[in-house]
């Protein structure tokens, strides 16, 4: 039993892209499918597509590669808050990821978005990884 699907979530997509796979598959969940909306729409991933073909679902995640290194986009993904230690950060703290470069994935209670999109809705809420 997975106690943290969130860390599991970045796990398998890190250990994904430093194996250069095509193609992940993660269980899915509300939340996840939130965090792949936002990673594809800031550029990280190639494309990705929701399968309901089982009880919970699946996440297909297609990652992204620089064309002339083959170097993944995505350098590093943090688990910040964990279910053993909540992070919390309100809107006028919300971190920056390497001055403005990265992303932080923020659960606010208008939803999940990036730290620079709760900043300018004036919410806070719980961290729960860095993109960069």
């Amino acid at each position: 039993m997975n106690t943290d699907p969130i860390a599991d979530y970045l796990t398998r997509i890190r250990n994904a892209s430093a194996a250069k796979h095509r193609v992940v598959e993660i269980p899915a969940s509300k939340l996840k499918k939130e965090m792949t909306k936002i990673l594809f729409d800031q550029g990280y991933i190639l494309s990705y597509k929701f399968e309901d073909s089982t009880v919970q679902g699946v996440i297909k995640i297609a990652l992204k590669y620089d064309k002339i290194t083959k170097e993944p986009v995505i350098q590093d993904l943090q688990r910040i808050s964990t279910p053993g230690l909540r992070k919390y950060s309100g809107a006028s703290t919300l971190p920056r990821i390497l001055n403005g470069l990265g992303i932080a994935i923020v659960s606010t209670s208008h939803g999940v978005m990036t730290g620079k999109q709760a900043q300018r809705e004036n919410v806070g809420g719980e961290v729960l990884c860095y993109v960069y």
